[in-house]
């Protein structure tokens, strides 16, 4: 059986960047979740901190097909975004959870630990769902050991549904919406 509270926490720890302090949780969340991660653990540590970290930040960072920011699957980098990410903030404090300001609300690991939190963000991480599958499928693709902690995280979530599925693949088929408001042709 799986404890999604532990397995969520763990997966917001190895989906931040890599830097000291994620190397010094590292036995934590192998202690915590091992039988979960195991294959990232092992490949993470086969990398050892400076290839994972310039492996991180050519997947996440500059790799639009592997974003964190799950409102940018639906929303791209369009007016609608910005509710998307206030409406996000609103249920966070709705719940009494005050994200840290440094962080967007729609990034993974920030709404991993709001769900590791709080029963309502169950239902968040499934509102992401057809992003969350769009991130697999890129990481898996790649061949990037993050597949292994986002194909877990979707473990713990109810199975797909047609209609995830459907508009997962509609996002994959046009990509992220943009606009081209203020812009002058």
């Amino acid at each position: 059986m799986m404890n999604e509270p532990v397995i969520w926490q763990a997966a917001a720890h190895l989906l931040a960047y890599p830097d000291e302090r994620f190397w010094r949780r590292l036995p934590l969340i192998e202690e915590a979740a091992q039988p979960h991660f195991g294959g990232f653990l092992t490949r993470a540590t086969e990398l050892g901190p400076g290839e994972l970290a310039a492996h991180y930040v050519d997947t996440f960072d500059l790799n639009r097909r592997c974003c964190l920011y799950l409102t940018y699957y639906a929303d791209g980098d369009t007016r609608r975004r910005g509710e998307s990410l206030a409406a996000l903030k609103s249920r966070y404090r709705a719940a009494g959870w005050e994200p840290m300001e440094d962080e967007l609300p729609d990034f993974l690991p920030v709404l991993l630990e709001f769900a590791a939190l709080d029963p309502s963000g169950a239902d968040l991480l499934s509102d992401h769902r057809a992003g969350l599958e769009l991130l697999l499928a890129a990481l898996t693709e790649r061949d990037s050991p993050y597949a292994d902690v986002v194909g877990t995280l979707c473990a713990t979530l109810p199975p797909i549904t047609a209609a995830q599925r459907t508009r997962a693949a509609r996002l994959a088929a046009a990509g992220p919406p943009a606009e081209s408001v203020g812009v002058y042709r």
